[in-house]
């Protein structure tokens, strides 16, 4: 089973983000803050990564250049944001993600959306 790290600081999006993960046949590891999922993304090398943009302590666009400067940085990332402001999208994309989202997220389509933005195809997902 592929693991995923959630780097989602609100309980309540962590859980369906999670819910949506485990459908689809993932395994999950997940933690509240950046600087945790800097530390996650190095050690466990998950298959992919998603962060919320607004995180306490270090943010996720933040925590995506830590990433890539690190061993880790070939992982592909997903931002997920509910604050979206003019220029994020742009910021996250230049910062590394490979896909950006807004929130509330569909929890019907937003597998199939990850997964046409970091290029997993059919052949390469869960069973």
């Amino acid at each position: 089973m592929k693991k995923v790290l959630v780097i989602e600081d609100n309980r309540e999006n962590l859980r369906l983000i999670t819910y949506v993960l485990k459908r689809s046949g993932y395994e999950v590891i997940a933690t509240e803050t950046g600087e945790e999922g800097v530390d996650l993304a190095v050690k466990a090398r998950p298959f992919f990564i998603i962060v919320d943009i607004n995180l306490p302590g270090i943010d996720g666009t933040e925590v995506t250049r830590r990433i890539r400067n690190s061993g880790a940085g070939a992982i592909p990332i997903v931002a997920i944001t509910s604050h979206a402001m003019v220029g994020d999208r742009e910021k996250a994309m230049a910062a590394g993600c490979n896909g950006y989202f807004e929130k509330p997220i569909n929890p019907l389509t937003i597998m199939e959306r990850i997964h046409a933005a970091i290029g997993v195809k059919r052949a390469d997902r869960q069973p």
